[in-house]
């Protein structure tokens, strides 16, 4: 496959960067694939384990003449990013993120990003319950859906950089950010607090149940907990930064949850019967769509040790 970028620069080097580093060097999508990350344990490691072609040790370094740069750091933490690396981001450069939510991005990137350079933010929906350095793999995207939100972008800087997610074997889509953010709180984050909610009070219960909640989780549960284990930081930041859509996708699940509770209440089979017929055809549509295959790394020794 032809080079995309000569130089990209990956700001933070946990699963999404270093996935993106080793799909971008297993494809020869980019000649150098250079990052940087705050902590000198993580540095230290990704150099330890070749993660990328150059660990910098400093954010001027990492995006000095880099033709593309990617922000893979928690959402909460893009503004100040943004705001030192600006004097050092290449004329004609473009600068993207994979953060969970567009509309706060945009806000706190955006009026640090100099003219001559060209914003993409996209939003990789692919992931793992893991984190850090050692936790990419190259398989990630493949048949994953990447979502680019163009912004005022020059039509070739979009083109190239949705040239890059299908090179790395995303699925690419286009939308405002505004349609993003709710589609990702039906989608991601309110299942996601709907998760960290069902562990909590199993958490409560187990004091009362002797551990017998954990000792006999089944399958249903178990997800819940795959779903509770992620990333704390990352999470904390995609509520308080998509905190609109969230809630009003919550105050929705709330009303059908009072809808299930009245009918398990008053008896009403029908009722019931009817929803789990309807809910049972929307996971037939995401099988059909290919997006139920557990991520490639599920069950690796790392997670059965564990």
């Amino acid at each position: 496959m032809a080079v995309i970028y000569d130089r990209v620069a990956l700001i933070g080097l946990g699963l999404i960067a270093g996935s993106m580093s080793l799909a971008m060097r297993r494809d020869g999508l980019a000649k150098e694939v250079v990052g940087f990350a705050r902590s000198a344990e993580t540095r230290a490691t990704a150099r330890e384990i070749g993660l990328v072609d150059k660990v910098c040790d400093t954010l001027a370094e990492a995006v000095e003449g880099a033709d593309l740069v990617v922000l893979a750091v928690p959402v909460g933490a893009m503004e100040a990013v943004a705001e030192e690396m600006a004097p050092f981001l290449k004329p004609g450069a473009t600068v993207s993120d994979v953060g969970s939510v567009k509309g706060a991005v945009i806000a706190a990137v955006g009026p640090h990003i100099p003219g001559g350079v060209d914003f993409i933010p996209a939003h990789p929906l692919a992931g793992t319950e893991h984190s850090g350095p050692r936790s990419g793999f190259a398989e990630l995207f493949e048949n994953r859906w990447t979502i680019l939100v163009p912004n005022d972008a020059a039509p070739d800087a979009v083109a190239k950089l949705r040239a890059l997610w299908d090179g790395m074997g995303a699925n690419v889509d286009e939308m405002d950010a505004d349609h993003h953010d709710l589609v990702l709180a039906v989608t991601s984050h309110t299942p996601h607090l709907i998760a960290y909610t069902m562990v909590g009070v199993a958490d409560d219960l187990r004091r009362v149940t002797d551990s017998e909640v954990i000792k006999y989780s089944a399958a249903g549960f178990r997800d819940f907990t795959r779903i509770a284990a992620s990333d704390p930081t990352m999470w904390r930041d995609v509520f308080l930064n998509n905190k609109d859509a969230t809630l009003e996708i919550l105050g929705r699940f709330t009303e059908e949850l009072f809808a299930l509770q009245r009918a398990i209440r008053t008896g009403d089979g029908d009722h019931l019967h009817a929803y789990f017929t309807r809910t049972r055809a929307i996971r037939r549509g995401i099988i059909e769509a290919g997006q139920d295959t557990a991520a490639p790394n599920f069950g690796r020794a790392s997670e059965k040790k564990s």
